[in-house]
């Protein structure tokens, strides 16, 4: 069973488009639908504050913008590269820094998961680190 779910998550990577506007600074990924703000929130944001820079960000005459969850900044790391290890598409990246994901740690309520996108490692951070921010919202 864990194979068959490997295997389709292997399509789904493989049939997804990154596409940039450069105009806006806004990625959208064509099998998620999931459109990312290109422009990171630099390394000295608590988690709150990621999630209130999120919530308040206007960019590209949308203004529902929010924090990604695990899963959904994981779905934009790209194992098969380093420095930065993220989908082609993306330009502007902190290759050795954390970026904060929305969800919540579960061993511990100071912590929320986050990516180190050098690797693309998974990690659990305190809520308090100063970490990069990646907003993301559903696309159309």
């Amino acid at each position: 069973m864990r194979a068959i779910l490997l295997i389709m998550i292997g399509l789904s990577i493989l049939n997804a488009e990154i596409i940039r506007d450069a105009d806006t600074g806004i990625v959208t990924d064509t099998s998620s639908q999931l459109m990312w703000q290109d422009d990171a929130i630099g390394t000295d944001t608590t988690w709150q504050n990621a999630i209130e820079r999120c919530e308040t960000l206007t960019l590209g005459s949308y203004s529902d913008w929010r924090l990604p969850n695990i899963n959904e900044l994981k779905s934009i790391v790209d194992r098969s590269k380093v420095y930065p290890a993220i989908v082609t598409g993306f330009v502007n990246t902190s290759s050795s820094n954390y970026y904060w994901s929305s969800t919540t740690y579960e061993y511990g309520k100071n912590g929320a998961w986050d990516v180190y996108f050098s690797y693309g490692f998974v990690d659990g951070g305190n809520k308090d680190y100063g970490y990069y921010v990646r907003c993301v919202r559903d696309g159309q």
